[in-house]
């Protein structure tokens, strides 16, 4: 062990930050299963927002609600934070599965990454994404110019374990068809993702999950909250981006971005200085979701750092008279 005298303490800024992501789970907890996905998520963008503001850190929003016409907070390329302290890029969704929330289903998180200032990919020009996530026996290994069964063959080997036992993760689209069916082929399981595959990957790339690998196209956004938490963990990830028509090739273009290009981990964050941070909004196997237990609020989060390799789960207790 070092000696005290360098044992020096720094500041984790996640640690703060997830006091920004708690309240925006429990704004949105009235909200679950109300059927009104809308507003569930302005609960949560209200909330995130206000204690966003109150951090000690100057956030440009790289990935946000969307453009600024179209969001009234939290939009890509706001600053947020009291502008003291350091500067960084940041990525938010006040609710990863705001139709999982709307209807009562698990797995919706309150997220939020962040990485120095100018390292983060701004791939929001174009929505779909597709992804290849694994812990760290995918790493030096895995590749999506290889097919799906010698990538699957490949991380079976390295991680020892036989390719019948590898659980993936994909999103359950019918543009997803292909990707379920050749690992079903190659005699991998699936686990089929309703939304929320920012919980997919992070659960991926951690060693003590089920889940082996998260594969297929998702939201481009996700992928960089994803990427964040993936570097963090010393996990293994790729990206390629999807564009759905010709005016998505048009602002990818525009926006310097790259087609028929695999993105690699230090292209989509270029940091090893990265904070990831989600909270339960629903129950799932990532983290529990925001309950109600006579006067209190009950929240779960989980927050991981890049630079020492940390993983936390903090468990909050709130009086419920001051939130609802």
């Amino acid at each position: 062990m070092a000696p005290d005298s360098e044992l020096v303490a720094d500041r984790n800024l996640a640690m703060e930050l997830v006091r920004a992501t708690e309240a925006a789970a429990i704004r949105a907890f009235p909200l679950i299963g109300k059927g009104d996905k809308n507003a569930a998520d302005g609960a949560a963008v209200d909330a995130m927002r206000a204690f966003l503001g109150t951090v000690d850190f100057e956030g440009l929003v790289v990935i946000g609600e969307g453009e600024k016409d179209n969001a009234p907070m939290l939009f890509n390329g706001e600053i947020v934070g009291t502008g003291h302290g350091p500067k960084v890029d940041i990525a938010v969704d006040p609710i990863d599965g705001t139709s999982l929330t709307a209807a009562g289903r698990m797995n919706a998180i309150s997220v939020i990454a962040v990485s120095d200032r100018g390292t983060m990919l701004d791939a929001s020009s174009v929505y779909r994404m597709q992804k290849f996530v694994t812990g760290e026996p995918g790493v030096g290994v895995c590749d999506m110019s290889m097919s799906i069964k010698d990538n699957l063959t490949e991380y079976a080997r390295a991680a020892k374990k036989d390719v019948t036992e590898l659980l993936v993760a994909v999103l359950d689209r019918d543009y997803n068809e292909d990707v379920i069916d050749e690992v079903r082929s190659a005699g991998a399981a699936t686990r089929l993702l309703r939304d929320g595959d920012v919980a997919g990957g992070i659960q991926a790339a951690r060693s003590e999950s089920r889940i082996d690998m998260c594969i297929g196209k998702g939201g481009s956004p996700e992928g960089i909250v994803t990427a964040c938490g993936v570097r963090a963990l010393g996990g293994f990830m790729q990206g390629k981006l999807a564009p759905r028509d010709e005016s998505e090739i048009a602002a990818g273009n525009k926006a310097g971005l790259k087609f028929d290009y695999v993105y690699q981990m230090d292209e989509l964050v270029n940091s090893d200085n990265t904070f990831f941070v989600a909270t339960g909004v629903t129950d799932g196997p990532l983290v529990s979701g925001v309950r109600k237990k006579g006067s209190l609020i009950l929240a779960e989060s989980i927050v991981i750092r890049g630079k020492t390799g940390t993983v936390r789960k903090i468990f909050a207790e709130y009086q419920a008279a001051r939130w609802l």
